[in-house]
């Protein structure tokens, strides 16, 4: 193990496999990686390394600024963390797996594209993330999404307006899933339920600093830290190198197996600069679309329950509906981002939601080169699918809340972002359809796997690091 090993010390050298970012999808498939074989593996990660007193002290997880790692034709934010760890320092960890019928989007309604692959394919890995996680979970969620284990953390402890909610609607409400450990473990307290996710002051959100280091200070593996990749070299369908800079200096490392793993916006940036630029490469960037809303309750208090957030409700999610505009799952808040109600004796008499849409991959959406060959965004805004399909949410959502005593429903407007960047290099079947196929390797480049969620080929309602874990759990499970 070498953390920080000097840009110097690699330049020139040959790897068995070199890992772009570390992330999601790059720690996961080297945890699983590590497991079956012995191999000399370099990780290049532009960030460096932020340890969680460091990112308490400094009131960040990060010291380099997204925004100015991209520009924009739009004022929409693309929220993501450049450091050792990427997205599991500050993700909220919420934990939903993707519903069976998001993998069928295109089978069953004529919509979208279908996954390469489905629900039971991957099930045995979500269980696999699960448990490396320490997943609080509803067992009852297994109505919807079959299970074959348990969760391994009991439930989060629900609010008074989520009781009410199941006990009326019991196949389609449920305790959020989530890596925000219900009982301590070894490396982590129980949630404090401070309401502060992205920066845990407990600790007791997983992370890689607290859950995955072992990944980077394994005796094969060395860690180059403010290594900013950009670009991949390749000859006779195989890529043969990268080239990274450091410190103004450009540095090349040669290696048998590559996995690019930086995240939906700059791991598209660096296949486009390599001039591995196929139809469906930088197309496609999406996130869900959300919305912010907020019930008033007549006499029923809310902010009892254990975590930030406590229920979620399918009830507006799969259907026919799916073929004319989007599912919609919406999320129940035990946290006040509207302030308490402003009501002698009812400060708590409120529940804030949070509806959030899926969204179809269109081409206009997508990342591309700027004249200094940076990643420029292109983005015009969702689909009507995904607009139609927030309209029919808001319309029906007083008929999913009638368990409740709701005196009205508050419109608290659209959601600037829900800080997931997904789908500018989509896996599928074939080279007519996508850019890396089931197991997450190009098509074309056979020594190049693509991890984390920029290989989604639809964007579900769900939050996605849970699936981008699990997909790299499994394609490390195909290396032989």
């Amino acid at each position: 193990m070498v953390l920080d090993v000097r840009s110097e010390q690699v330049a020139g050298e040959h790897f068995d496999v070199v890992v772009i970012g570390s992330g999601f999808g790059s720690a996961f498939f080297l945890h699983a990686f590590q497991k079956r074989r012995r191999a000399r593996v370099l990780l290049l990660e532009w960030g460096r390394h932020n340890s969680h007193a460091w990112q308490l002290e400094h009131g960040a997880n990060t010291d380099l600024k997204d925004e100015e790692t991209y520009r924009s034709n739009s004022p929409k934010p693309w929220n993501y963390t450049i450091g050792l760890g990427g997205g599991t320092n500050c993700w909220f960890a919420q934990t939903p797996r993707l519903h069976p019928n998001d993998f069928r989007l295109k089978s069953l309604y004529g919509v979208g594209q279908d996954w390469p692959m489905t629900y039971d394919d991957l099930e045995p890995f979500y269980c696999q993330a699960e448990t490396i996680m320490s997943i609080s979970g509803d067992p009852d969620m297994a109505t919807i999404m079959p299970r074959s284990m348990a969760f391994p953390q009991p439930p989060h402890r629900m609010s008074t307006p989520d009781r009410m909610m199941k006990a009326d609607q019991p196949d389609q409400h449920f305790v959020m899933p989530t890596a925000r450990a219900r009982l301590a473990t070894q490396q982590r307290p129980s949630c404090c339920a401070s309401l502060r996710c992205w920066l845990c002051p407990a600790d007791a959100k997983f992370t890689a600093n607290n859950g995955l280091m072992h990944v980077f200070e394994h005796p094969d593996v060395a860690v180059c830290l403010g290594s900013e990749v950009r670009r991949l070299d390749h000859a006779a369908g195989s890529v043969r190198a990268v080239r990274f800079r450091h410190g103004g200096k450009e540095y090349v490392v040669t290696g048998d197996l590559f996995i690019l793993g930086a995240n939906g916006i700059q791991s598209a940036a660096i296949m486009l600069r390599s001039d591995l630029d196929g139809e469906f490469v930088g197309r496609g960037l999406h996130e869900s679309y959300g919305w912010n809303m907020e019930a008033y309750l007549d006499g029923v208090d809310n902010f009892d329950g254990s975590t930030i957030t406590t229920g979620l409700n399918f009830g507006l999610y799969d259907g026919d509906h799916r073929s004319r505009h989007a599912a919609a799952l919406v999320y129940f808040e035990n946290r006040w981002q509207h302030g308490l109600r402003p009501d002698k004796g009812r400060l708590r008499q409120t529940l804030p939601l949070v509806i959030v849409t899926e969204d179809l991959l269109e081409a206009e959406n997508s990342v591309r080169l700027d004249e200094n060959d940076n990643a420029f965004i292109q983005y015009k805004g969702p689909a009507n699918y995904a607009v139609q399909g927030m309209v029919r949410a808001r319309e029906k959502l007083p008929e999913l809340l009638r368990p409740l005593p709701v005196e009205k429903i508050i419109d608290r407007g659209l959601r600037r972002t829900e800080s997931h960047v997904q789908g500018t290099l989509r896996m599928g079947r074939d080279p007519t359809d996508s850019v890396v196929d089931r197991n997450l390797v190009h098509h074309s480049f056979r020594n190049l796997l693509i991890v984390g969620t920029s290989i989604f080929p639809s964007c579900s309602c769900a939050n996605p690091s849970l699936t981008a874990a699990a997909l790299s759990l499994r394609a490390a499970s195909l290396i032989m």
